[in-house]
């Protein structure tokens, strides 16, 4: 995958600064790093940090999430919407474990963020202190780097470090635990330069070579049958025009992956929208029968190729990523390419220009896919229900396809991505790697922070938004828009679909409320919880609709909110996610209708 390289440089060398203490250097080290706003739950071990952003609030904005695993993923989606760093900050031991989940989701989904944590004081460190944990260690398989800063003198140095690792290369998480006597000594720091802090990693984000790019640009002309997948690296490097552009000239369809989803606008005659597991059949099919297959900035990952042995069996397979250990890892290809990915497709462009590229006929290849895309739609049958496919429908309607959507993770999360077009990067914020359920109302409100001006839109499952249903009070106290659309079928929906297609629909701890008293549409009386009343709880506007002659109503009321809104949708639970193709299983036996 890939991401911007330019770093902006600070000073050309390195100055002192008065003295200080080591809280107020890492709080001026942020605001050096360009960091406006960080999401942090205090405790006893970084009480001096928040006692040091207190008195530069004017500076950098704190905002206090509920729980730290809600603040975490709040960074993540400020950092997908932004394409910066995302900080949050926790105490030691359950505050720092409770940053885990979204530290791991931010490794598999390569998105930047540095976490903060306190920890106890030095000489406590393996002691089985109060509220300690060996964060440093415990977090080492989740992270591009982990620090635990045991001089305050090292501080500037590790904070920019850690902001450089972040978001060059491939981006990802970054960890600084630092001790509350580190917090506390007194230093005359010493602000470093981006030229005094070496990039750690052995190299920065290499480019193609010409002669690989040519090679490329051959192979398309000879093919008849060509493909682009491309994933979530497209969006890091913000290479999403080059991208378009290169289809464009080479007329080539276009399938994404979840994690790239807008990055080719979807809406465009060559967008195949995304396939695997629960994609499009015809992006399925497309890939399936491909001869050769462009795969830029994404990792072959199960939910998209199924049985890896059986993926693109056709197809000569170019595979340009920024990182090398990608290359091979799940698909063996025939042309591994280390490249950032805006570089390799804007030279492309350069060279299509040069040596005369000429575009392949393909044509009646183009007519094939056409006709895929006309005969097998994303579809579902009608109901005299609320369906949540209709849901979304109407909500991408009446946003005219513009807003930010998060998500949680389940059946909704699917729907979402099949049912709403995503013309622009940055606009589908979800868990995808990791599949965190109750990511998705805690990055709308970190995507909302990010992008004041858009509407943002949890679409959400009642089980995932129960996860962190707590950070609607950061919503109505930090004043932040978000919107919540639930989907509500009463069940874990995705288990559900699996138990309905593999397990004789056996219900094993899949039904939310009262297993005797389910409610559906028909039975208004069995819903459990109200989440209207939830959300009147914590001082904000809700409605619950269950006729499909009110949805639209329903939902434009929650978008003309000037205030977050928690619109509570009433659908039945024995709707299916399809496309399907099971689990390790090939595009031959996809599930389509």
């Amino acid at each position: 995958m890939s991401a911007k390289t330019d770093l902006e440089s600070s000073s050309a060398t390195a100055t002192q600064s008065q003295e200080m203490n080591g809280a107020d250097v890492v709080v001026e080290s942020l605001i050096r790093e360009g960091v406006d706003v960080i999401f942090a739950y205090p405790g006893g071990a970084s009480l001096e940090m928040h006692q040091s952003l207190a008195k530069r609030k004017d500076d950098i904005r704190t905002i206090l999430p509920r729980h730290e695993q809600g603040g975490s993923f709040a960074a993540e989606g400020y950092a997908r919407v932004t394409g910066k760093a995302g900080v949050c900050m926790a105490t030691s031991g359950p505050g720092a474990t409770n940053l885990m989940t979204a530290i791991a989701d931010a490794f598999m989904d390569s998105t930047p963020l540095v976490c903060i944590t306190g920890q106890v004081y030095s000489k406590f460190i393996g002691k089985a202190a109060f509220q300690e944990t060996d964060f440093f260690g415990m977090t080492l398989p989740v992270v591009k780097h982990s620090y635990l800063v045991l001089d305050v003198n090292d501080l500037p140095r590790i904070i920019k470090e850690a902001f450089k690792i972040a978001t060059t290369g491939r981006p990802g998480p970054v960890v600084v635990d630092i001790p509350k006597d580190v917090q506390q000594a007194l230093v005359s720091p010493v602000w470093p330069s981006d030229e005094d802090v070496p990039y750690r990693e052995s190299k920065m984000p290499a480019k193609a070579s010409d002669q690989e790019l040519e090679n490329v640009l051959r192979r398309i002309e000879d093919s008849k049958r060509p493909v682009i997948y491309f994933g979530g690296g497209v969006v890091s490097a913000e290479a999403h025009k080059e991208l378009t552009q290169f289809a464009e000239r080479a007329g080539i369809p276009v399938a994404s992956t979840l994690m790239g989803a807008g990055s080719f606008p979807e809406t465009h005659e060559l967008s195949l929208k995304w396939f695997g597991m629960h994609g499009s059949a015809f992006g399925n099919w497309a890939v399936h029968q491909s001869d050769l297959l462009l795969t830029f900035g994404a990792r072959f990952d199960d939910r998209i190729t199924g049985d890896v042995t059986k993926f693109a069996p056709q197809a000569e397979i170019v595979h340009i990523d920024v990182d090398p250990s990608e290359h091979n890892k799940n698909k063996i290809v025939h042309h591994p390419i280390v490249s950032d990915i805006k570089h390799a497709l804007g030279r492309m462009l350069e060279l299509m220009d040069q040596k005369g590229f000429k575009a392949p006929e393909i044509q009646a290849w183009r007519d094939q896919c056409a006709e895929w895309k006309r005969d097998y739609p994303f579809s579902y049958n009608e109901s005299e229900h609320i369906v949540p496919q209709h849901a979304v429908e109407v909500l991408m309607e009446l946003t005219k396809g513009e807003a930010i959507i998060t998500t949680g993770v389940g059946q909704h999360q699917m729907f979402a991505a099949q049912f709403y077009d995503f013309n622009h990067p940055r606009s589908l914020i979800s868990s995808l790697g990791l599949g965190s359920m109750g990511y998705g109302y805690p990055s709308a409100l970190g995507a909302k922070v990010a992008a004041p001006d858009r509407e943002v839109i949890d679409i959400d499952g009642d089980g995932s938004f129960a996860m962190n249903v707590q950070e609607l009070a950061t919503a109505k106290i930090e004043k932040i828009a978000a919107k919540a659309m639930i989907l509500n079928n009463q069940h874990l929906g995705m288990v559900v679909q699996w138990e309905d297609r593999f397990y004789n629909s056996v219900r094993g701890n899949t039904i939310l409320g009262d297993e005797s008293n389910i409610g559906t549409p028909e039975n208004l009386g069995g819903l459990y919880p109200d989440y209207v009343k939830i959300a009147e709880g914590f001082g904000l506007p809700g409605r619950r609709v269950h006729k499909k002659s009110e949805l639209k109503d329903a939902i434009q009321e929650m978008l003309d909110s000037d205030e977050a809104f928690v619109l509570d949708v009433i659908t039945p639970y024995d709707e299916h996610v399809l496309p399907m193709i099971p689990a390790g299983k090939t595009v031959d036996q996809m599930i389509v209708r």
